[in-house]
């Protein structure tokens, strides 16, 4: 279609939706009404939306939020009645096949810019109804983080302005394909929310049949697509998160190449949490900040909104462009760091220092001796593999028990003689030879205090058949030394006096990261009916230096 064109239906069916039928088991929501909706989309098929009224007779603008996740829990609807306490309808959408919707299930495929746009009907629905004042903003975090970017692409008129929180950009690089990583076990589980659980075992298999980032993932991958976004948005982003990436790449893309009413008029946000939607807290992991790490999302919200959607002028375009906290030792009096910067964009100035990863588990700013030639054996064995117990990144928590494990390798500076601040992008390079065809290297970089608590700050994985690009598979040769270099992630963290800073490198590190077969096999979605062991080398000479390159902040700027 050359343009969006909303699928037809009777002004009857349009009144009948917009009254809406009382939403299910009773919740008191205080003076805010709630209702449950169908709402049509351009072939028929109806999406269900609960809609959130405030006191009073309207109109009032919209406040969408688009997800898959179950919208029914008492908590969620007393959050979404509070938004709408301040003065807005809140729409509480499930995607297409999730939920009370109907409709085959497709992830994100039908957000965006293809024959079905359901994020653009609903927007331009909510707008045309009596009690909409036809300004919409949307909301929300994660899977809502990322369905609004798909949103923006297709430029619904009435969509004003957003807020992303732990967001992304492409579904194959920061969702389904981590690293090249496949995780089918995870992946299974999303059957939970959809009306026809069927649904997404097919839709999990059609991944599978595309190993490679082709035309069929660049259908959910934003990044092409950028200068079509053409409103303001407040992105948050959260240090111990994955999403980071996502979050920083998103605000980074609206306000350099988006539409001419979203270059200059982002700001974004990044504070020491892990993902998440709400940030009013100072407690992450087994770590408790000061309290100016807290932050109420919600309030600023409604302050974000009321400005673009309701012209109030309380300053919120004027607020600094970018804001980040700079995560500093806990629990240590007068340790540096623990406070918020403000820049004019990110990301800001730093110094690209090579920690190399040294024989015998040191690491330093020093390269290896012309005479080093050493290497440091490991074994990744899918049968076996070293564990993290966790569902979701496990940051901010003592990490000793993955370090202990065999096959799981540290490398750790000297006790530091002054505070070190790295602000930017970590990125690891590191030089492997393997008797597999494929293996996965895990890089892990930790706060180690001086009590021994060695806390995770972040991770990342990179599978080595995409060592080249997610394009194309390249496998590794007997004995064959290459490199493998790839992004860690995002920080800002000042590693105090007396600390030591640590890289780890491993792997496996189940069930966290599902385990790689190692052969040259197709990946699979069920268990693989072959797996190998793969007896891998880290170099650590001249030449082929394995090392992370950190952001280093100068002392005194």
């Amino acid at each position: 279609m050359t343009a969006p064109r909303l699928f037809l239906v009777t002004l009857a069916a349009v009144a009948l939706a917009g009254a809406g039928t009382p939403a299910d088991a009773p919740v008191d929501l205080g003076p805010v009404t709630e209702k449950h909706v169908m709402v049509p989309m351009r072939d028929g098929t109806r999406l269900s939306v609960y809609l959130y009224f405030p006191e009073g007779k309207g109109p009032w603008p919209v406040l969408l939020e688009q997800r898959y996740a179950d919208l029914s829990a008492a908590a969620t609807r007393k959050g979404f009645a509070k938004l709408a306490a301040g003065g807005y309808v809140v729409a509480a959408q499930n995607f297409r096949g999730a939920g009370k919707s109907e409709g085959t299930w497709v992830g994100y495929r039908a957000l965006g810019w293809g024959e079905k746009q359901d994020g653009y009907d609903t927007v331009e629905w909510l707008a045309k109804q009596s009690w909409s004042t036809g300004k919409v903003g949307t909301f929300g975090s994660s899977q809502a983080g990322f369905a609004q970017n798909f949103l923006a692409v297709t430029q619904p008129p009435a969509l004003k302005a957003q807020y992303m929180i732990d967001t992304g950009l492409s579904l194959f690089h920061e969702g389904y394909r981590i690293g090249g990583t496949t995780r089918p076990l995870r992946f299974k589980q999303m059957g939970t929310v959809c009306r026809e659980p069927a649904h997404n075992l097919a839709l999990v298999k059609e991944w599978f049949a595309h190993p490679t980032y082709d035309d069929y993932w660049a259908a959910e991958d934003c990044t092409p697509h950028v200068g079509k976004m053409d409103v303001p948005c407040f992105t948050v982003g959260s240090w111990y998160d994955f999403m980071c990436v996502g979050s920083i790449d998103s605000y980074a893309a609206r306000q350099h190449k988006g539409g001419p009413n979203s270059r200059g008029t982002q700001q974004l946000l990044v504070g020491p949490w892990l993902h998440g939607r709400f940030k009013n807290t100072n407690k992450t992991g087994e770590l408790t900040y000061p309290e100016n790490a807290k932050f109420d999302t919600d309030a600023h919200m409604l302050r974000w909104f009321d400005h673009y959607l309701k012209g109030i002028d309380n300053g919120a375009e004027k607020d600094p462009t970018v804001r980040y906290y700079v995560m500093g030792a806990v629990g240590e009096a007068g340790a540096p760091g623990n406070v918020w910067r403000t820049a004019t964009d990110w990301p800001v100035p730093a110094d690209a220092t090579p920690y190399y990863l040294h024989a015998g588990g040191t690491l330093s700013t020093a390269p290896p001796a012309k005479a080093e030639a050493a290497t440091t054996a490991y074994v990744a064995d899918p049968t076996n593999p070293a564990t993290i117990p966790a569902g979701g990144f496990p940051g901010a928590k003592d990490a000793r028990g993955f370090e202990k494990q065999a096959n799981v390798l540290t490398f750790t500076t000297d006790a530091l003689a002054a505070p070190v601040e790295w602000t930017g992008k970590v990125r690891a390079e590191v030089w492997v030879s393997s008797s597999a065809p494929d293996t996965d290297a895990i890089v892990r970089v930790s706060d180690v205090y001086p009590d021994g608590r060695s806390i995770l700050v972040m991770d990342y994985v990179r599978r080595a058949r995409y060592r080249e690009g997610y394009e194309k598979e390249v496998f590794l040769e007997p004995g064959k030394v290459v490199p493998v270099a790839f992004d860690v992630g995002w920080l800002s963290q000042v590693f105090n006096a007396g600390h030591r800073i640590r890289v780890t490198v491993a792997g496996t590190g189940a069930p966290f990261y599902e385990a790689n077969p190692n052969t040259a096999d197709p990946l699979t979605l069920d268990p693989p009916a072959k797996t190998v062991v793969a007896k891998n080398l880290l170099y650590h000479s001249e030449g082929r230096a394995s090392r992370v390159i950190a952001p280093v902040k100068p002392a005194g700027k």
